[in-house]
């Protein structure tokens, strides 16, 4: 037994939600629109994050000033940006919410997707939506699958651009670091792992990556259309 056989309940939720829109819109957009059904419903945890991102971000040279003050008593340094985030009421942490909240989505979704059941058994201009891009067949089904991986390789590149940005203000505040992060210049190229992931799943939850990661990649840049730069670990969502 899987162990994403707990998520059974509500895997059979999804699917009845799902099922149910598909009785008034084709089974494809039926899913695109649950998607954003339920990531427009995260966006207030999306918006939460992006003040104490922005906050962290502003407070960004007083960091830099502590660990320069305590660079060589790391306990007294742990103590005094405790001290500075409680009184400024900014969670270190304020950017991860939201991708903790998608985990078990995506974890439904995905059980959703890969355990057959009658959704897949739907098309998306005549290709099955339980079909693996291993199994495509006919210029048809090709066409498809490149306009899902096409688009799925532009949000990576988007979201790809931006984390080479944040890394750029990060070397900015080099200072600030005592020593680079291991495999820091590595996480940009994570943005394309939706990409590698497709490979792997049907054309079902290829669909809902694509939704997913344009939903995000548009997310983030009204979030952060002042120019505050984006958290490495939020372009992975």
């Amino acid at each position: 037994m899987s162990v994403l056989a707990v998520l059974d309940p509500a895997v059979a939720l999804a699917h009845a939600v799902v099922a149910a829109v598909a009785h008034l819109v084709p089974t494809a957009l039926a899913i695109v629109l649950f998607t954003v059904a339920v990531r427009l419903a995260l966006h207030p945890l999306a918006r939460a994050a992006a003040r104490g991102e922005k906050a962290r971000a502003r407070l960004a040279p007083k960091v830099a000033a502590l660990q320069r003050k305590h660079k060589d008593r790391p306990e007294r340094l742990r103590e005094a940006l405790a001290e500075m985030y409680r009184k400024e009421q900014v969670s270190p942490f304020a950017g991860c919410l939201p991708l903790l909240v998608q985990v078990p989505f995506f974890s439904v979704m995905y059980r959703l997707f890969t355990t057959p059941n009658d959704l897949l058994d739907h098309t998306l201009f005549g290709v099955p939506l339980g079909l693996h891009v291993t199994g495509a067949h006919g210029a048809g089904q090709w066409a498809v699958f490149g306009v899902l991986f096409a688009g799925l390789a532009a949000v990576g590149f988007v979201n790809f651009r931006r984390a080479r940005r944040t890394a750029a203000a990060a070397a900015a505040t080099a200072t600030a670091q005592p020593a680079p992060q291991p495999g820091a210049g590595l996480l940009p190229y994570l943005s394309f792992g939706s990409v590698l992931f497709a490979a792997l799943v049907p054309v079902a939850a290829v669909l809902y990556l694509l939704t997913a990661g344009v939903w995000s990649a548009a997310e983030r840049a009204w979030l952060y259309r002042d120019g505050t730069p984006v958290p490495s670990a939020a372009l992975l969502a």
